[in-house]
């Protein structure tokens, strides 16, 4: 299908799809986009009033929902805590994982009881923000606060990624073992930088309303659905390494992370130059738009993080997997990806991103191309028939206020009634709406992973029986023994390197094969990460996450 840009900078489709987004072309949405082409055109030449130099204004769309790094889930915690703390281990671009806080580590049995541990070698001479020294036993009460709700008073869903651990001991003032129940090939992942972050010893519930890391910025504020506030630390141990090749950028001395959840907005603020960056906030029509405005720059690059439709498995309508199948059939990706990422995105069959060494091959896992007639039949043998409206079935999607999600749901909307499937939106603030996703309270919704989708442990904290919330995030409570079963095998896998990773790879396959079947959540695809700046900010590099290593 062919894609162009007409004048105002609004997507032009080819007759064949004029008429299947003629509806979609009259919604406000793309009335706002349209209006914001012409407004930045009007404010050409026109900038903000100058910052000290030392200063960076960037724009998130939503307030992180918890800066302590045990509890925050969301992608503006998983984003921006990394600044404030530390990991034990960092990924690089490829999903290895690199040293860190700890400089080595290796895996061995426990001489009394022939169990597996850990032992982390931690790096010496690291501070909290508060000068007191980043130690083993830091690392240890981080850990068994997770694994222990009576340590600190904690829920979280990061506890289950933990349930193999037994305990956790402080060797010495710098080594760290960690006695496990069983073997855990996803543990290592579970300790990496956006996942996990040390905390001092003794943070308890309330401690990410005044976090305290030893990352290289310091908490200064937050005011909810308006900024995040944060400043350099002085003398901070990362100053002296490198992000992926690029030394650190000690000019940036304050950072303030202003919440604009209109992304119309966003692209004017950066326009003017009253914001200085924008992650992955703006439309690709809105990218588009910017290209060549005075002192606006983009750095792209493909995507890791994954959009997905996901599926409360347990609602009447959605229990029988040939409805969940008609959905899939029903939607046209390839149209969506082309009309609104402009062909900046890949297509998704798993949430594993292309080039994860235990992602399926596409030809191995079920496809649904486009077929809205196969949809209607899977809907007729499901025992829905068509009533006189030619609807067979009605479902809600759940979605936040952003701007594409509210787009790509108007879309979805109009090709699933295609199908027989007449889908009521609604639409909240972030806060409300991740709110009812964490409870359970959806039969559809639309979200994306972020980072956490780059080890095959995804698999576990989003399908196992084991990882409903608050233990994990199966919200839509899928069950499956056989995926349960692989999925415990593959954590446990013992014996040579190459062995093992072969195993593993085989075992997650088969559990990618029987989601394709059964489809509790939809891939849908991999977007391009874009990050619009201004000139101001320099060696600005696109990571596959969507990251904020360029600010370090």
């Amino acid at each position: 299908m062919e894609v162009e840009a007409s004048p105002n900078g609004i997507v032009g489709f080819t007759d064949k799809m004029r008429g299947f987004f003629a509806a979609l072309r009259m919604t406000t949405v793309w009335l706002g986009a349209g209006l914001f082409v012409g407004a930045l055109l009007a404010l050409i030449g026109c900038h903000g009033s100058p910052r000290p130099p030392s200063t960076i204004v960037v724009i998130i769309e939503s307030s992180p929902n918890n800066l302590d790094p045990r509890q925050g889930t969301d992608a503006q915690s998983e984003h921006v805590g990394p600044l404030i703390f530390d990991a034990l281990v960092k990924k690089d671009t490829h999903y290895n994982l690199a040293p860190w806080l700890a400089t080595s580590w290796e895996e061995q049995l426990d001489p009394l009881t022939g169990s597996e541990e850990w032992v982390f070698h931690l790096r010496d001479g690291v501070h909290f923000q508060n000068g007191q020294p980043l130690e083993a036993a830091d690392v240890v009460w981080t850990i068994e606060s997770l694994i222990d709700p009576r340590l600190a008073g904690l829920i979280s869903a990061k506890s289950g990624n933990f349930a193999a651990v037994d305990r956790v001991e402080a060797r010495d003032r710098l080594t760290v073992v960690v006695h496990m129940k069983r073997p855990d090939a996803g543990l290592l992942f579970n300790l990496s930088d956006g996942l996990f972050g040390v905390v001092p010893r003794g943070a308890g519930s309330d401690f990410g309303l005044h976090p305290v890391g030893s990352g290289p910025y310091r908490f200064v504020s937050q005011v909810q659905d308006k900024e995040v506030v944060l400043e350099r630390s002085p003398g901070c141990w990362s100053e002296q390494l490198s992000v992926d090749g690029e030394p650190p950028q000690p000019q940036i001395q304050r950072l303030q992370f202003d919440v604009v959840p209109d992304t119309i907005t966003s692209a004017l603020e950066l326009q003017k130059g009253s914001a200085d960056a924008a992650s992955n906030v703006l439309t690709p029509d809105m990218v588009y738009a910017l290209r060549n405005a005075p002192g606006v720059q983009t750095a792209t690059g493909p995507g890791s993080n994954v959009w997905y439709l996901n599926f409360n498995v347990q609602d009447p309508a959605l229990r029988d997997k040939r409805v969940r199948q008609a959905v899939a059939l029903a939607i046209d990706k390839p149209a969506i990806m082309a009309a609104l990422w402009r062909g900046h995105a890949r297509l998704a069959n798993s949430l594993l991103p292309p080039g994860q060494w235990a992602r399926a091959d596409d030809a191995e896992l079920a496809q649904y191309p486009h077929d809205p007639a196969r949809a209607a039949a899977l809907l007729q043998a499901a025992g829905y028939p068509a009533g006189k409206d030619g609807v067979r079935v009605r479902l809600e999607l759940k979605i936040s206020t952003d701007e594409v999600t509210r787009l790509l749901a108007a879309v979805l909307q109009q090709q699933l009634r295609a199908a027989g499937i007449a889908v009521n939106i609604r639409s909240a603030e972030f806060g409300t709406f991740y709110s009812d996703v964490t409870h359970g309270v959806f039969q559809m919704y639309i979200l994306k992973w972020v980072g956490s989708n780059e080890d095959p442990d995804i698999f576990r904290y989003m399908v196992s029986s084991g990882s409903f919330p608050p233990k994990g995030a199966n919200r839509g409570h899928y069950v499956n023994p056989r995926v349960d079963a692989l999925l415990a095998q593959a954590a446990t896998e013992t014996g040579p390197a190459a062995e093992v990773e072969a195993r593993r790879r085989a075992e997650y396959v088969e559990v990618q094969k029987i989601l394709a079947d059964e489809m509790p959540s939809i891939p849908l695809w991999y977007p391009d990460n874009e990050v619009v700046h201004t000139e101001r900010l320099q060696r600005v590099v696109s990571q596959g996450d969507g990251n904020f290593d360029f600010l370090r």
